[in-house]
């Protein structure tokens, strides 16, 4: 079964950056599915983020995130990237990574995902 181990959150200043991991291992849901990066809020719904296929790396975002995240892979490394710039207080959150089907693509919808990591924390605050 696969499993996914979030890092690289904490604690930055508007304005600054952050790089998210999520490592995958064991075995895969299929030949090729989708690593997406969801968020949850304190008092809000879960939102997905960003997703990446590892077919073909494609890449999707949520509108709120365009031009200032950037999704990308590893796949020696089976390791998926969250580069994020430009973080604003609204962006303070806990981050999961999930993997899911191929067809999930840029939908973003937690329940097409199957297997989730524990969520590693991002505050932006002055």
């Amino acid at each position: 079964q696969l499993q996914l181990v979030e890092s690289g959150g904490g604690s930055v200043q508007p304005g600054g950056s952050l790089r998210l991991s999520c490592a995958a291992s064991g075995a895969p849901p299929s030949k090729y599915y989708m690593i997406a990066w969801f968020r949850q809020a304190p008092g809000k719904e879960r939102e997905g983020v960003s997703s990446i296929s590892t077919n073909d790396s494609s890449t999707y975002y949520t509108d709120s995130v365009k031009g200032r995240f950037t999704i990308s892979r590893d796949s020696a490394k089976n390791t998926v990237y969250l580069q994020m710039n430009s973080l604003k207080p609204e962006d303070t959150a806990v981050y999961y990574c999930a993997a899911g089907p191929l067809w999930a693509r840029g939908d973003l919808i937690d329940y097409e995902y199957d297997f989730w990591g524990q969520g590693t924390q991002v505050t932006v605050s002055s």
